[in-house]
């Protein structure tokens, strides 16, 4: 995936509704602008990065992007999992968003158990990797300091013009 390290910012919208309340594990969600402008060779799977809210401290986070195939969505999208806890939702904000790597591809699971237990693994393998210098690098990365002022109608292709600096 020649686009990693891939940038990207949009306003946190509504999801499905699962990743706090069934999964326990919540998500920021980004509007189809962002999704629908990502680049060919990001495909769907789990990806890990870093993530910051508005103007706030940059934390590790983890990516689903794809259709999640447990339930059997039928509109792509990016969720965000922040490994942090917030005190209160942040819907409306802007996520500002740097994948570094692929964990794995998407697949479905025989048990909403099984999903749960993916995705904290893919927490615990994104944590450790975001402690390789080449990754960490880039948690003090302009792009997060450098904040524009942007709308929610943002997509990725605008932001990876952010990236064309580095």
């Amino acid at each position: 995936m020649k686009s990693l390290p891939f940038f990207c910012r949009g306003e946190v919208i509504r999801g499905f509704g699962r990743g706090s309340k069934e999964l326990r594990i919540p998500t920021a969600n980004f509007p189809d602008s962002v999704v629908d402008n990502l680049p060919a060779d990001i495909s769907t799977g789990i990806y890990y990065g870093w993530a910051c809210i508005g103007n706030g401290d940059v934390h590790k986070m983890v990516m689903s992007i794809g259709w999640n195939p447990y339930y059997k969505n039928t509109k792509k999208s990016m969720e965000t999992h922040v490994i942090h806890t917030f005190k209160e939702d942040f819907y409306g904000e802007i996520l500002s968003v740097v994948l570094v790597g692929y964990i794995r591809p998407e697949r479905s699971f025989d048990s909403l158990e099984a999903l749960i237990a993916a995705i904290n693994n893919d927490i615990e393998e994104a944590k450790v990797k975001l402690e390789l210098p080449e990754h960490l690098k880039l948690k003090e990365d302009n792009f997060f300091t450098s904040f524009p002022s942007i709308t929610s109608t943002t997509t990725a292709s605008t932001s990876q013009t952010i990236m064309n600096g580095h």
